[in-house]
């Protein structure tokens, strides 16, 4: 096909009913107003000069201009950014008062992990489904149901009187998570359609959410310390009632709904295999890898995925529709966002127990170290990535950030119980913000982009189910390799501590290896143009 001077004719999906098509990397796309071939595109940036063979009038290069955005839309953005912070947050802030809160509550050993696990069995399993509600019901509807919900959950668990009501409340701040995760993301890409402005609220929303696990660590602690453990679960309260109060903001405009209706069945197949798997992790740490529960629970799993891949190709309106997952592109960011998720979690692992075991910090002075990887990723992601990714494209940025941050790893697991925190760790920290920063936007961007507006939901739930199974599973296989390392390690209990740890960090080190190595061979050549 000869090409105009302003590149390449690009080819996109169906039209809507004024000859429209869906904005795709920020460009809008119109047929031939003459009706001609229904190939024949013609878009903002790139035009097509391929004769027609219409009898119409000859087309214009100049496509309608696309309908304004939302005037509220930073605003609204701060909203979405507010849960996202408060999801994140709320994943690492109960474990800071575990302790406390199990002897408060009576607990036994056995049952203190269901305080961890009743939340990431449900906001796990349940993403998919979630996306896909947002996707039928009304993607703002779902966040302010989210919200509502969420705090009614964390009031619930912050006044619970027994374990049981912790665990149920716990389950049911999960479900909320999920609803709230899967539109979110999906509003956020829908309510700033100009490409430049996208790129600038997803570094801030990436930013905000990588922030937050370390963040829920420091104010875990501080919360702890001064006013007890149940505000770590009330402080969510006032949180989720700013968000309501200003979810007005959130303007959704006029949704595009899937046709079909919900696929049930491939629902009970995804949500039972993903949770399958994340329970399966949770119990490996105290079970081990070859227990026959974990391995059980494991095989159910995949046995309960496989039969969701097969109903997914046959069904008329899949939960998780192929077609998201044909684009090389989407599928390396969903690897990245998994190794990513689970590399945030073990490190945040490493630091508890290196600064508090072997360099005898208290819990909020922990906390508080917790606090170059949060300034760096937020600084990177905000400032340097929305710069970079315009001229450098998503492969890019993605193999540049998971190297950075194995780097990072690499650097931790160099650490002896003789270094300090400003010469031996806080280098790995920040080397590891620098790789967080740069990579989060450029997986969000991939992961997200050239999707219909009426699958923003499902494919921002399976980037969310990808970080959470990879997040679960990666932590488990970390903290099981960090304490058969160290139960073999003859020296003081602080160097075995640390020796656990140092080895078992090269797991999620060569896991992003592997994502940067699939980033480059399956990134995509294409670079996105502001």
């Amino acid at each position: 096909m000869p090409e105009s001077h302003h590149g390449a004719a690009r080819r996109g999906g169906s039209p809507s009913r004024t000859g429209q098509l869906p904005l795709e990397d920020g460009y809008l796309g119109v047929r031939h107003p003459g009706g001609g071939p229904p190939h024949e595109i013609w878009y903002t940036k790139w035009v097509s000069t391929e004769p027609s063979t219409s009898t119409g009038p000859t087309p214009s290069t100049t496509a309608p201009e696309p309908a304004a955005p939302p005037p509220r839309r930073w605003w609204a953005l701060c909203v979405l950014g507010l849960a996202q912070l408060m999801i994140m947050l709320d994943g690492t802030v109960v474990n800071v008062a575990l302790p406390s809160l199990q002897q408060q509550l009576h607990l036994s050993d056995g049952d203190r992990p269901w305080v961890l696990t009743s939340y990431t069995l449900a906001f796990g399993g349940l993403l998919l489904l979630a996306g896909r509600i947002a996707d039928h019901a009304g993607r703002r509807r779902v966040f302010v149901t989210g919200l509502a919900g969420f705090a009614l959950a964390s009031a619930a668990g912050g006044a619970a009187p027994t374990a049981g009501v912790l665990f149920a409340a716990r389950a049911a701040q999960g479900a909320c998570a999920a609803l709230l995760a899967a539109s979110a993301l999906a509003l956020v890409t829908t309510t700033f359609p100009d490409l430049r402005e996208r790129r600038r609220a997803l570094a801030v929303f990436g930013a905000l959410g990588g922030a937050g696990a370390s963040l829920g660590v420091v104010l875990g602690g501080l919360l702890t310390q001064w006013l007890g453990w149940r505000w770590c679960l009330l402080v969510n309260v006032p949180i989720a009632l700013l968000a309501l109060a200003r979810a007005g903001c959130v303007d959704a405009g006029r949704e595009e709904r899937p046709a079909g209706r919900l696929d049930v069945a491939g629902a009970v197949l995804g949500c039972g295999g993903l949770t399958a798997l994340v329970y399966s992790a949770s119990q490996a740490e105290s079970d081990g890898w070859t227990s026959p529960l974990v391995l059980g629970t494991l095989a159910a799993g995949a046995v309960l995925l496989t039969a969701f891949g097969v109903r997914q190709t046959r069904s008329a309106a899949p939960l998780l529709p192929p077609r998201l997952l044909r684009d090389r592109r989407r599928v390396a960011a969903l690897v990245a966002g998994a190794v990513m998720m689970s590399a945030q979690l073990c490190v945040a692992l490493f630091l508890t127990y290196h600064l508090q075991s072997v360099m005898g910090w208290s819990a909020v002075a922990s906390g508080l170290g917790f606090l170059p990887i949060s300034v760096v990723t937020t600084a990177t992601a905000t400032q340097l990535s929305t710069r970079l990714l315009p001229r450098l494209g998503p492969r890019t940025m993605m193999t540049a950030g998971l190297t950075l941050a194995a780097t990072g790893l690499f650097l931790l697991s160099r650490l002896t119980p003789d270094d300090d925190y400003a010469t031996g760790v806080l280098p790995a920290l920040v080397v590891f913000g620098l790789g967080m920063g740069t990579g989060f936007l450029a997986m969000m961007t991939a992961a997200t982009a050239d999707v219909p507006a009426h699958d923003s939901g499902i494919a921002s739930a399976a980037l969310n189910t990808a970080q959470q199974t990879g997040g679960s599973l990666g932590s488990a296989v970390f903290n099981t390799v960090a304490a058969g390392a160290a139960s073999g390690f003859h020296g003081s209990a602080q160097a075995a501590t640390l020796h656990g740890f140092t080895a078992a960090v090269r797991w999620p080190l060569g896991a992003l290896l592997l994502g940067a190595a699939l980033a480059l061979a399956f990134g995509g050549r294409r670079q996105e143009r502001a």
